[in-house]
Formats: structure tokens, C-alpha cells, sequence
């Protein structure tokens, strides 16, 4: 993969990407450069204000870009189910499922689901099986799920994919989404082999990217000193949101980019050009990843036409 970086992203006009939580970080970074190479880019945002702002800020600094912002609520099925159902376009080149939490105190969706499990997973499995039928019509379309180096941290019981029967514990459980994000995209990669289809579904991870991810939860516990330690670490060992998006942009635009494949920085998985990242085993787990697809589609009562198995 050698230096490549957002200059190397093929011109992509005519197609149609979406990308979730793009209204800051990681996410606006990613929409604004494939709106920069031409291609037209939903922001799929929970605040609508953000999402406004945030397409408007990206046609000022892209003259001519097509970008448009619509509301998006991972955490809220009935929200996905209502975006899913007015998306207006009769393609869908790329879904870049890039929103996410990270270690927040305890909570719960809409639908009772633990946050970050059900934000950073089942928020966005519902939404790529809901616009499924549009992606796998698509030629050369491409799913891109963001991860985390972190998913080390923490394995996952198919049995309880959402962790409940045990004390929570903040970065356990974001380990546990993350985990679930790769199982995801193993399953999916390998269903849609199985049906013969050409979409692609890759993942990719920032490494360590300075956004405001990481500074949320404490924020919202009013731990200041947690807060300002993030903030300390964010400056000194965190590349910018331009550097990690680097390997999300990879994952969704290079050519050759192979089902199932996981991109993160070259320099371990810390930093750096785009590279194929390592990640755990059980994450390439046929068994636990088809135990997850299972669970997932009764969690969320979404099933993928024409991939049934």
C-alpha cells in the first residue's frame, strides 16, 4: 500500500456513498474527501443541526461537492427503519458504517439494547441489512465498517453478545462492539461469496486518531481529570482525523480491496500510511460469527434479502 493517501483515491462521480456519523471526526474527514473525488455523500447524523453544519462546511471548503445531510439515530431501530426507507437513490456505492461510542457509562437504546453494543453494532447491522436490497444492485459496491485495534480487549459470547449477564465494564464492552464489528464483516464477506455477488465488505480501524471520541464519556460523567488526561493523550500520541481516516478511505475506495480484509496504520496499527492490520482470531471465527448474524437479526428483527445463508 506503500504512502497512499487521500490523493490516491480514485475519481469517484457518479457514485453515491453514505457515511455514518459524519458530522465530526473520522466521519466528516471521510464524507468531505469522497465528495472532494467526486462522488455524491449522504451525512447520516443523529443531530440534525450537526449534520447541516457539517455538509455545509464541507461545500465551502469543496467547491461543487454534492452533499446533503438526513438524521440518523443508531440508537433508535424505528430511526434506522425511517432513513432506510427514504433513502432517495437507486444506487448505493458505498456504506461506510463509521459512527460510533466509546466506553460511556452504562446506558441503553431506544430499545434496550446496551449502548455501545447496540450503537456500534446492531445500530449499523439494521441499517446495512435495511439497505441491502439497493447496495446488491450496485456494481463493485463496497460495505466499510469501522473498528477498533482495541477489539483485543475483549472477546464475545454469542450467547450474550451484548454482555448483559455480567458486571459492566466500560472498555470491556466497547472492546465487545468492536469485536463484534469484525465477526460482522467476516459473516456478511462471507455470505455474499456465497451468493455469487461482487459487493465487497471490508473493515478498517484509525489506529490512534485524536477526535472527540475519546474525551465523551468522561465528559459526560463530569470526570474532568479523566477528561483532560484523554485530552493530553490525544495530543501527544494521536494523529489527526486526516490520518486516520486514511485507512477507512482505503478500505472503501482502492482498488483490489479483497472481502473480509481489515486496514489500519502500517506503524502497529498506531499510526501511519494505510496497511492490512492485524486482528484476533475468533474474529475470523465461522461458528461465532454466524452465532452473532443470528442473534443479530433477532435483536433487531432485520434480515438481509438474498443472504439468508
Amino acid at each position: 500500500m506503500g504512502g497512499w493517501s487521500a490523493k490516491d483515491i480514485p475519481g469517484q462521480r457518479g457514485r453515491v456513498a453514505v457515511v455514518t456519523g459524519a458530522n465530526g471526526g473520522l466521519g466528516l474527514v471521510t464524507a468531505r474527501e469522497l465528495a472532494r473525488h467526486g462522488a455524491r455523500v449522504v451525512l447520516a447524523c443523529r443531530g440534525e443541526t450537526r449534520g447541516r453544519a457539517a455538509a455545509d462546511r464541507i461545500a465551502a471548503e469543496v467547491p461543487g461537492a454534492e452533499v446533503e445531510s438526513a438524521r440518523l439515530d443508531l440508537g433508535d431501530l424505528a430511526s434506522v427503519r425511517e432513513f432506510a426507507d427514504s433513502f432517495p437513490y437507486d444506487r448505493l456505492d458505498l456504506l461506510v458504517n463509521n459512527a460510533g461510542v466509546m466506553a460511556l457509562p452504562y446506558g441503553t437504546t431506544a430499545d434496550g439494547f446496551e449502548t455501545q453494543f447496540g450503537v456500534n453494532h446492531l445500530g449499523h447491522f439494521a441499517l446495512t441489512g435495511l439497505l441491502f436490497p439497493v447496495i446488491a444492485k450496485t456494481p463493485g459496491a463496497r460495505i466499510v465498517t469501522v473498528s477498533s485495534m482495541l477489539h483485543v480487549m475483549a472477546d464475545l459470547d454469542p450467547g450474550d453478545p451484548g454482555g448483559e449477564r455480567g458486571t459492566y465494564r466500560r472498555w470491556i464492552a466497547y472492546g465487545r462492539s468492536k469485536t463484534a464489528n469484525l465477526l460482522f464483516t467476516h459473516e456478511l464477506a462471507r455470505r455474499l461469496s456465497a451468493a455469487g455477488s461482487d459487493v465487497v465488505a471490508a473493515a478498517a480501524h484509525p489506529g490512534y486518531a485524536s477526535t472527540g471520541l475519546q474525551t465523551a464519556g468522561p465528559r459526560l460523567e463530569g470526570r474532568r481529570g479523566a477528561e483532560r488526561l484523554m485530552e493530553i493523550g490525544n495530543r501527544v500520541l494521536g494523529q489527526s482525523a486526516e490520518a486516520g481516516a486514511l485507512p477507512t478511505l482505503y478500505a472503501a475506495t482502492a482498488p483490489g480491496v479483497r472481502p473480509d480484509t481489515f486496514v489500519g496504520p502500517s506503524f502497529a496499527m498506531w499510526r501511519g500510511a494505510p496497511s492490512t492490520s492485524w486482528r484476533a482470531g475468533r474474529t475470523r471465527d465461522d461458528t461465532r460469527a454466524e452465532l452473532l448474524w443470528a442473534a443479530s437479526e433477532r435483536l433487531t428483527g432485520v434480515s438481509y434479502e438474498g443472504l439468508e445463508g
